[in-house]
């Protein structure tokens, strides 16, 4: 069992490294063609696909661990007000939700990447690409955000804790 944790977390941690490579790479290819556009040149027509794709990986491939972080974004305000045991009932009820929106997006967007990869439908911006590129992290990504939901629901960690208390553990 421990041996699997220590795969879940290099997986984990593999999505956040890659997230941080796709960002990386949106922000040289927009410097890069804002550089050729000043120069006088045409730039490529592929930027504007690829950086709409990597928008998409950039979005999936670091919500996991966000989530594992608390690092996503939520209002807590409101819930820390409310007396304890209602922040307890409130904060399973809004684990079991996150859990259940996960679940409909893995079956949606496996569903979509199994017909894309079939089908052999092309996405076309600049550049033809396969529409199953686009969707592949979605249905691992959305299993680990509901694996994270999951682990809040069971554990003895919580979503609300302060954010002060999250970025010293970062």
């Amino acid at each position: 069992m421990q041996s699997l944790a220590r795969a879940y977390e290099w997986l984990l941690n593999a999505f956040k490294i890659g997230a941080e490579i796709v960002v990386f790479l949106i922000f040289f290819l927009i410097v890069t063609e804002v550089f050729v556009r000043l120069l006088g040149f045409r730039p490529s027509s592929y930027t504007l696909g690829v950086v709409e794709y990597g928008l998409l990986w950039f979005t999936m491939l670091g919500a996991p661990w966000l989530v594992r972080m608390k690092g996503h974004v939520f209002v807590d305000s409101l819930v820390q007000l409310l007396p304890y045991i209602v922040q307890a009932v409130l904060a399973r009820l809004v684990y079991v939700i996150c859990i259940v929106c996960c679940l409909f997006f893995i079956y949606y967007s496996t569903d979509l990447l199994i017909d894309a990869f079939l089908s052999g439908e092309m996405d076309i911006r600049g550049e033809a690409q396969p529409l199953w590129m686009l969707l592949a992290p979605m249905p691992v990504s959305f299993a680990m955000i509901a694996f994270e939901f999951l682990r809040f629901l069971v554990g003895v960690d919580t979503m609300y804790t302060s954010r002060t208390e999250v970025r010293e553990n970062v």
